[in-house]
């Protein structure tokens, strides 16, 4: 990486941090970039040739790379020990159940050195598309590990930054967002609890940095006081990132669920915004 630049070849030293690359390339150099993670971890030739073959193929972009490297899932469940992965799911399961409960993913979240409250552990969720949460069948805990490259604790501990970055993506964040309205709800409820609502858009917008969140949840509390929808917590995503703070493109006569229509008139009502002001999301 001598001949790179400063910029590019911290690029390249990030890239190898974040995916763990120590990596061979069984790709073509004109076909698809294909990846096979090593055993062990020590930083080779083989990984540099890998990490600036992907930041050439993203045009420099780091984020756009590391998607490269992890879009081959087949390569991802190549890489990963299935005794290594049983070894791990029966280090978290139950006692007296084939899941990984809550017992199991606190001691987790220990493991890992993260606060369960971490907004990391719903990412991880997604990637492991849990039905429900505080829970992880083993196909879930196993197929999810697989997806990452993941059959180590070193290893999981590794991608957390990288899994992490995936709310800076937009689109992720959007597939995150709809992803927690099932798995936070309550088994057989068709709405997800207000006090549960809540918690979720604090975690999420405090990600997305939405000014008026905390507006919102004042709103629900004072004047809904009831379970949210389907279409309005799925519509407030886009009301959130299309409509500035200010409300200046705010269209009255769009198609808006009541409730965010309600909201306005009660931003309006109690001078909460200044029209014309702020920027969308």
């Amino acid at each position: 990486m001598n001949k790179l630049s400063r910029g590019n070849r911290d690029k390249a030293q990030r890239f190898i941090a974040i995916t763990g690359a120590s990596c061979r390339n069984h790709g073509q150099s004109n076909g698809p970039l294909v990846y096979q993670l090593e055993r062990e971890p020590s930083r080779s030739l083989s990984s540099e040739r890998v990490a600036l073959q992907a930041l050439k193929a993203s045009d420099w972009y780091l984020e756009g790379a590391i998607d490269v490297f992890y879009s081959q899932p087949q390569v991802q469940q190549s890489s990963t020990d299935s005794r290594h992965l049983e070894k791990l799911y029966n280090r978290y399961k139950d006692p007296y159940a084939d899941m990984i409960l809550a017992d199991g993913i606190s001691t987790l979240c220990n493991d890992l050195m993260v606060d369960p409250q971490d907004i990391v552990m719903l990412v991880i969720s997604w990637y492991m598309k849990a039905a429900t949460m505080c829970e992880f069948s083993k196909q879930e805990f196993v197929g999810g590990l697989q997806s990452l490259g993941i059959d180590t604790l070193e290893r999981f501990r590794e991608r957390l930054p990288y899994i992490r970055s995936e709310l800076s993506d937009n689109q992720k964040f959007k597939e995150i967002y709809i992803f927690t309205f099932d798995w936070a709800k309550e088994k057989g409820q068709k709405s997800l609890a207000l006090d549960t609502a809540i918690g979720m858009w604090q975690l999420l917008f405090a990600e997305k940095k939405w000014p008026l969140v905390d507006h919102w949840c004042q709103f629900l509390q004072e004047k809904h006081n009831k379970a949210i929808s389907r279409d309005t917590w799925s519509q407030l995503l886009e009301f959130a990132t299309g409509v500035d703070p200010g409300l200046s493109n705010y269209d009255a006569d769009g198609a808006w669920p009541y409730l965010i229509d309600e909201f306005v008139e009660y931003l309006t009502e109690n001078a909460m915004v200044q029209k014309g002001r702020g920027k969308k999301l």
